[in-house]
């Protein structure tokens, strides 16, 4: 590589002298360097990403998401980001800290239930969107379930059903009610799906176990469901969480219906 300064050449009227500089500032063999093999990181001297809340809520939930919350760690979080456990305190206060900051995210992926139309598809999206995000993340249902990690966002998506209920006809007992059903429906089939999780070969090598041990000739009908796991379930498009979910509106909506004619009848009279 040369080192020329080419426009000090450029302004020289002697193009020999020029040539001569060039020579004299050769980098010899040994030392030569390209540039185009050094990375943008090394140009701009090894500068770090500054480290920010946002920065260590994402790398932990991608953390959480690969390992589980359990195997989440101050200091594997503060390995992952290339800095020392203790930096991760000037960002935030702690792994509970950090825990109710990442179920915040996954609160941030859901849609809430929107007030002013149709309170069945209303439901229905919120409880969709909810679900979707639990099956992205199935660390979140058990902790969204405990008091200790209650955060504002949590009590946003709470505050927004309750509102939707009540704006669509139900008496506060009846919303009561409602919001349990649904809400159990939305952490129960999500902790029952993350009780189950298991690759495709894992359920597979469950199964063939099950079947080595149980004869199945004795269970036509087990036989018949473990049939349908191994092909990956009725092929209808419908899922049983949606199935179940429609099931709930409808019944909610034959309950509310007996204390919307009444008020109706009331306001008449």
């Amino acid at each position: 590589m040369r080192i020329a300064r080419t426009r000090t050449c450029l302004s020289e009227p002697n193009q020999v002298r020029c040539l001569n500089l060039v020579r004299e500032f050769r980098v010899p063999p040994t030392y030569s360097v390209s540039f185009s093999s050094v990375s943008p990181r090394a140009r701009t001297g090894s500068a770090r990403r500054p480290l920010t809340r946002e920065r260590v809520l994402l790398k932990a939930l991608a953390l959480a998401d690969e390992g589980g919350v359990e195997s989440l760690t101050m200091r594997k979080l503060g390995e992952a980001l290339g800095v020392e456990a203790m930096s991760l305190y000037n960002h935030v206060d702690g792994k509970d800290d950090v825990l109710r900051g990442i179920l915040d995210v996954v609160l941030a992926e859901v849609e809430p239930a929107a007030s002013g139309g149709d309170w069945t598809a209303a439901a229905r999206a919120a409880a969709i969107s909810f679900h979707d995000a639990l099956q992205r993340h199935r660390w979140a249902p058990a902790l969204l379930m405990s008091a200790v990690h209650v955060t504002p966002a949590r009590v946003d998506h709470v505050e927004a059903l309750l509102r939707l209920l009540r704006e669509a006809g139900f008496t506060p007992d009846q919303t009561y009610h409602a919001y349990h059903v649904i809400a159990g429906h939305i952490f129960g089939f999500s902790l029952w799906e993350a009780g189950h999780a298991a690759s495709a070969d894992e359920l597979a090598a469950a199964g063939a176990d099950v079947v080595r041990r149980i004869p199945l000739d004795a269970y036509p009908y087990v036989a018949e469901h473990y049939e349908q796991h191994v092909s990956g379930g009725p092929g209808d498009g419908v899922g049983a969480f949606e199935l179940a979910l429609d099931l709930i509106l409808d019944g909610l909506k034959r309950t509310m219906k007996p204390a919307v004619s009444r008020r109706r009848s009331r306001s008449r009279g």
